[in-house]
Order: structure tokens, then sequence, then C-alpha cells
């Protein structure tokens, strides 16, 4: 078997040290307690130092030197217990005692994401902070958690994306133990758990791998910092890094998936691209230990190649973010046409959306300025992910605001209904099920005063193209960070109630009813009936829903093309349970010619089941025969 980068325990106080830096000709191992050590690292092929330490224990800091001049830690470290400028600590990762064996993972298509951040979701801040609100989760129909990136970043505050240790769990969160103990108790309940991960760059500070080797390129770039090497001369090594962080994960700390940020923005050009290799080496880890282990990608390219195998010329990836589908709805129900939203706005877009994945397959865009996209055709569309919030559509808005700042309550719960019906795979990001209020701010915590600049100065350059004119909050502030917790208190409280135990409803729904939801492999009909309405049919003639979705800001006695046939009433979004003002819609309908009129509320959806064959007769305004 391959020796693994980093530090790897062996027992019986002999740990390996392997690390790559073909830019040094001479590696010491500098091993700082509990008592001081300098070992003379061996070269070997390729740039790779190697040691062997039969006197270093779990917990022992350890640091490197390079050509006798500058301490680094160590680039795989995996725990940096005093931050990104201290020594790395060596791991025993066989000391966890795991409650999960025999935990096969959950099949992709039953998936339901829970998106959050492990510094705001609590007042703690911690991975153990989360572990007492699972249950809640669990109860709620999620069936995912979603974490944002964990791995070693600047300071205590950041969203992640900044790391530069890809395989040190982040030591303000609970460091690797506590991340254990989060993914052990998630599988205690049933919930898998997905970790963000970052292969596209490395953050500014505290980014010291140029001094090890050619780990970027020196022939592209990224918004965000310099493009990891996975194509150039030596970027068999950098791959190896990367590949072998993905399997880490999956191997040591029992993830079930790996969702990768922004993969439109990794340049590779090679026959066989990093991409593909990893979601090959992720699928046989899978395959070797029983497990079920996905990769979800997050791209902007509308790229049908992304989940097609690579049998066929893909990447292979298990699942997509559909950026197209939050665009659609979000545009619908703000109005707001700044920036990347001028492309959306009709409800159309809502309709090829459902129906067909992406809604930009080829089609000009006027904020891109040129055509944009493929369309996904033989490939499974239930595969996508779809979302009315994330960490990155309120995040990146001037103010972080969620939309419960602007919209109200009906038009949140339609805009539920509209993606936990769809045939996709839903996400929730943190607190979007009760309509939380606190916003979701970027913020750092760097040390380099000239880098907290640029960003304060990238970010006020960033809205421009939106036209949002609000003061920026200071990314650097302790108080954006503060600010951004979440206020759990606020559940119970009537508004906030009524929303939870909607979307509770939509997820039960979702889940037992076999017409809805991914596993549904059926027919998927989405229409435009007028500017103001959009009806879904789903399932086959003998087991179907038919849903309205009416998006008028006042009640309207509207003609919907009802499929022929009895049906029940599953949820209306405007009943009083919910918090709504009164529904006019009957228990049961009956469609003799395939069109009703029926009275519909502001900013409300209706759910129909088919219900088992009875007399017909002819109904007006949804009235029973």
């Amino acid at each position: 078997m391959e020796m693994q980068l980093g530090a790897t325990w062996l027992g019986v106080n002999q740990c390996e040290f392997l690390m790559w830096a073909p830019r040094r000709t001479r590696v010491e191992l500098h091993v700082l307690s509990p008592a001081e050590r300098i070992v003379e690292m061996h070269r070997q092929e390729h740039g790779y130092f190697h040691a062997s330490l039969d006197s270093a224990d779990p917990g022992s800091l350890y640091c490197y030197r390079l050509d006798g001049g500058s301490q680094r830690a160590d680039p795989a470290s995996h725990f940096q217990p005093a931050g990104i400028d201290g020594p790395s600590e060596i791991i025993d990762h066989a000391a966890f005692r795991w409650h999960d064996s025999g935990w096969p993972g959950r099949p992709l298509e039953d998936y339901v994401l829970y998106e959050l951040h492990v510094g705001t979701y609590s007042p703690e801040g911690t991975f153990d902070a989360i572990i007492p609100h699972l249950d809640d989760m669990a109860g709620l129909g999620v069936t995912a958690v979603e974490l944002m990136p964990v791995a070693q970043f600047p300071g205590e505050r950041n969203w992640g994306y900044d790391g530069v240790f890809p395989f040190a769990v982040q030591n303000s969160y609970g460091g690797p133990t506590g991340l254990k103990r989060l993914v052990d108790e998630c599988h205690r309940r049933g919930l898998a758990v997905v970790l963000d991960v970052v292969y596209n760059h490395l953050g500014p500070e505290g980014n010291y791998l140029h001094e090890f080797g050619p780990y970027f390129s020196e022939r592209h770039r990224t918004p965000w910092g310099d493009v990891l090497n996975f194509d150039g001369p030596e970027s068999d090594h950098v791959r190896r890094f990367f590949v072998e962080n993905g399997l880490y994960w999956i191997r040591e700390y029992h993830v079930d998936a790996l969702r990768l940020d922004a993969i439109h923005s990794i340049v590779d050009a090679s026959a066989r691209p990093f991409l593909q290799e990893l979601t090959e080496a992720v699928h046989d880890l899978g395959r070797n230990e029983h497990r079920r282990v996905f990769l979800i990608a997050e791209s902007a390219s509308n790229d049908p190649g992304v989940l097609a195998p690579a049998s066929a010329g893909g990447l292979g990836f298990d699942a997509q973010w559909n950026d197209d589908f939050h665009h659609a709805i979000h545009t619908v129900l703000t109005g707001e046409r700044g920036g990347y939203y001028q492309d959306f706005g009709r409800l159309e877009q809502l309709a090829k959306g459902l129906s067909e994945g992406f809604i930009f397959t080829g089609e000009y865009s006027c904020y891109r300025r040129r055509r944009h996209g493929a369309p996904l055709r033989d490939v499974d569309k239930r595969r996508l992910v779809v979302f009315l919030q994330n960490h990155d559509q309120i995040g990146n808005r001037a103010r972080g605001d969620r939309l419960s700042r602007q919209l109200d309550i009906e038009q949140l719960k339609l805009g539920a209904a509209f993606i936990i019906l769809s045939p996709y795979i839903p996400l929730l990001f943190m607190g979007e099920e009760y309509g939380e209020t606190a916003p979701f701010q970027y913020f750092v915590s760097h040390g380099d005063p000239q880098l907290i600049e640029e960003v304060r100065r990238g970010r006020q350059k960033e809205f421009a193209s939106f036209g949002w004119n609000e003061a920026i909050p200071d990314p650097a502030d302790l108080s954006t960070y503060l600010e951004s917790k979440l206020k759990h208190h606020v559940r119970p409280e009537p508004v906030h109630g009524a929303l939870r135990a909607f979307y509770r409803e939509l997820l039960r729904i979702r889940r037992e009813h076999t017409a809805i939801g991914s596993r549904n492999g059926g027919r998927v009909e989405a229409a435009v009936e007028s500017d103001e309405l959009l009806w879904l049919s789903r399932g086959s003639d003998d087991r179907g829903v038919f849903a309205v979705y009416h998006f008028g800001a006042t009640a309207a006695e509207r003609s919907v093309p009802v499929p022929s046939g009895v049906w029940d009433k599953l949820l209306d979004s405007s009943e009083p349970r919910w918090h709504g003002g009164g529904s006019r819609v009957p228990a049961r309908i009956v469609s003799s010619e395939g069109t009703l009129t029926i009275e519909l509320s502001r900013f409300s959806c209706v759910l129909f089941d088919r219900a088992p064959a009875v007399g017909l007769g002819r109904t007006r305004g949804g009235e029973n025969p």
C-alpha cells in the first residue's frame, strides 16, 4: 500500500512522515514535544522526503525545517492546535471509538440537505454544539447535514474558503475529535454527512505551499487567488495530494459525501482531468468499504459533462448544484434584476427548470454576454441540487440579508413548496425552515492588515453590478460575525413555528408520497398558465400529484388545467395552520373537461393528490359534486 502524505501514526511509538518538496534539497523533521528532536529526512524520487520515528507519540508537535532555514508546518497536517502559524500535531485516528459500524450511507435520492456553518450555527460555534440540534433536524425531515469547509483557516472567524491546511480540522471548531463526534452522532440518527472541500484555490494567509513545490499554476488565476496545478509540469504529485485529501475525509472521518466548491474555476486541460481521477478514486473507496459515498459539484457552467460518467467523457459526479433554479425562483419572488439576476424573472423559466433542470441550455446570457449552458439530455436530471437559499446567495449580498427580510411568510412558503416538491434534491440553509432573520454576512479574522483592506475593497467592488447602495458590514469586525449567529430562540414564535411546521409537512409529503421526491422517475410536466400561475404534474396516471403555484400578490379566481379525474387536496399553503389567511379551495375537486376555475390565495401553493376513480360531474370553482 502506498504511504500516505503527512504524519501517519502506526502504533507502538512508530510514526512515519512523508511530504513532497521538490523545490528543496534538504528537509529536517523538527519534533518539538514532548522532547525536542531534529531528524534528517531522506530525499526520495520526485522530491518526496521521508522519515520514520520511533519516539513520536500522538499529541507530539512537529514542523519541517527547509534547507536549514524557515520552519513550516506540515502541508498535509492533520491538526494545527495553535492555528496556521503554529506547529502540526500527530493524530492517532484509530484512537477514536466509532459507533457507526455497518453504516452503509443513505441513497442519494433520499438526500434532503441541510447546509450549515459551524461557527454561526450556535453561540459556542463548535462541532459539539451542533449535536443537541440533530434530533430536531431529523424530525424536520433532513437526511444529510452539509458542513461548510472545516479545513484550517486563519484566525477563528471565516466562511472556510480561505483554508490553507486541507487535511487539518479547524482548531476553533473542536479539531479532529470534535468533527468525529459530530459525524458519529449524525450517523446514530440516520443522518448522512456532507463536507464542503475547496480544490480550486487556497487562502492567501498562511499559504506556504509554493515554498515546497509547484502546487500552483503559473498560467492561470481565479478571482480568489492562484489556480492549483492540475495539468502542468509535476502536476501528478499535486493531484495525489488532493486525491488523498478527498479519500482522507471519507476514510478517517466517515464522511458520506464531498461537495466540491466552484469546480468551474478549476483549470485542467489534461486528457484525464483531476476531477475525473478524484471521482473514480472516491467511488472505488466506497465500493471497497461497502458504503454509499458521493461527490457533489458546485458548477456555474451548466455543463452536462459534470454528471456524465467517465466512460462517456464526463467527470462522473453524482450530483450538482443548480444555480439557475435558484436565480429563477428568487427573481420571481423578489423582483430583483441586478447582476446575474438580469437573465431571470419569467415564469416560463421556472417551468423549464422543473421539466429540464438547467434553464440556460445554450441561450444567450445578457449577464455573460454570450451563449451559456447545454441540455442535460440523457443525464438523470434528478441528481441536481436545488435551493431557495444557500450560503453564497445570502452571504454574497451587501448586508447578507436572508429572504425573511425581503418576503412575507406567504412568499416564503410558496418558495419552499416550489423547491421541495420539485423532482430534484432539496437543500435548506440553516435557519431557513423557521424564517431566521439574522443575516449571514461575510466575515474574516485575518492577521494581515493589508489583506483585510483588500478584502474590504473587493467586497465593495463585487456588489457594483447589483446596484446595492447599502453600507457593507466590515468583514473583519467581530460584530459582523456575531450578528450572523442563528437565533434559535425565535423558533417557537407563531410565525416562525408555523413556517417550520410547513417545511416539516412538505418534507413528510416528499418522503412518503410515491409521486414526489428524487426517487420518483415518473412523468414531470410543468407549464405557465398565465403571468401569475404555474402548474406542475408529477407521477403516473393512476398515482400522480398536481400542484398549482400562484405568484399573484392578491387572491384571484384562476382557470387551471386540472387533469381529468378526482383530486384530493393534499396541501394548501394558505390554510390557517400554516399562518395563512384561509383557503377557499375545497378538500376534493373533480375535473371532467381538464379545466377548473379555482379561487387561489395570494402567493400560494395547492397540491392535489389523485383520488380513486368515482363518478364524475362537471364542477365550477372546485365545488364538490
